[in-house]
């Protein structure tokens, strides 16, 4: 048979897999959760979950684009935290129309993605010292800003996204599922999701095929900013405030998250799909622990070793498939 027939076929394969075994892992995680906690099977508990993967889960599906095109964005966590911040100083501070603040929430994050693809594409910096500097100015400026408090005092129509409750499902779980799904269509049925896998599985390749690799990579760095932007305006509608310090290692979870879904972390292979049941993983994992006592400084090295474990899982399987 054509190879080149047969290659495609073997990628949707193994992306099918992978997905399989995210979702496997998903049930057995909640498994395990609900015989440690007789408080985890619950109505309540499960919205709890999908409230808490909603913020996390916008951030990973930046991740995802700006990992499968062998990028990194570390300043994920800083760009949500300075986006609530610039989107509470508008509607408060300011007293503008409730709609600028979710504009500026939007803006603030899509901002800080372009600068952050202009000094990787133009500068030729690497992307972990790019967005590792991100970090600290987006954390910095927002605590300069709101001069380290936070900003209280949104609009009604800002608290329901975050605090809304159509048909008793939380808002910010629509507001997930939607940006999912769009992002979802994009990257898998668009030329600009081929082309975004093309650059992170061979950019040499892509340049012959014709992509302006640059303008592409300084587009995704913009995407990844504003899916931190969205990010940050549910997480300020949920809290009724524009808080300085939100956010901290949240760009830890996003990207654990999305390589638990799938996404190939040396770029070239990422599903929102995966995506998304990998946060759902890193929801479960969180609420259980919570339900358990587990102190926060043992939940952030849970984290750490589950990120660990996934790019191990990711590689070793890889390695089995080509043998």
């Amino acid at each position: 048979m054509d190879e080149s027939v047969t290659a495609p076929r073997r990628s949707f394969i193994s992306r099918l897999s992978f997905r399989i075994e995210s979702l496997g892992v998903l049930i057995l995680l909640a498994v395990i959760m609900a015989v440690l906690s007789p408080f985890f099977v619950s109505i309540s508990n499960f919205l709890n979950i999908l409230l808490a993967t909603a913020t996390i889960g916008v951030l990973a599906i930046g991740a995802t684009y700006v990992i499968g095109s062998a990028g990194l964005d570390l300043s994920l966590g800083s760009v949500l935290g300075l986006s609530g911040v610039v989107g509470a100083w508008l509607v408060d501070r300011a007293e503008l129309p409730w709609i600028t603040g979710i504009i500026g929430c939007l803006a603030a994050g899509a901002l800080c993605g372009f600068v952050n693809g202009l000094l990787v594409t133009r500068a030729r910096i690497p992307a972990f010292i790019v967005t590792l500097g991100m970090l600290g100015i987006a954390r910095g400026l927002a605590l300069v800003i709101s001069k380290g408090q936070a900003i209280y005092g949104l609009a009604p129509e800002i608290i329901f996204l975050g605090q809304g409750r159509p048909f008793g499902v939380p808002m910010p779980a629509f507001i997930f599922l939607g940006v999912a799904l769009l992002m979802h269509f994009i990257l898998a049925y668009t030329r600009f999701g081929k082309y975004t896998l093309v650059i992170g599985d061979n950019e040499g390749a892509a340049r012959a095929m014709g992509i302006n690799v640059e303008r592409h990579k300084l587009m995704l760095y913009v995407i990844s900013g504003l899916m931190g932007g969205t990010a940050g305006m549910l997480f300020m509608a949920r809290v009724n405030a524009g808080d300085p310090t939100a956010g901290l290692g949240y760009e830890l979870t996003a990207i654990t998250a999305a390589i638990i879904g799938g996404t190939n972390l040396f770029g070239g292979r990422g599903s929102i799909l995966g995506t998304f049941i990998g946060a759902l993983i890193m929801g479960v994992l969180q609420n259980g622990l919570n339900l358990l006592a587990v102190q926060s400084y043992y939940q952030q090295m849970a984290i750490g070793a589950v990120l660990i474990f996934a790019v191990w899982l990711d590689q070793s399987t890889r390695r089995r498939r080509e043998r």
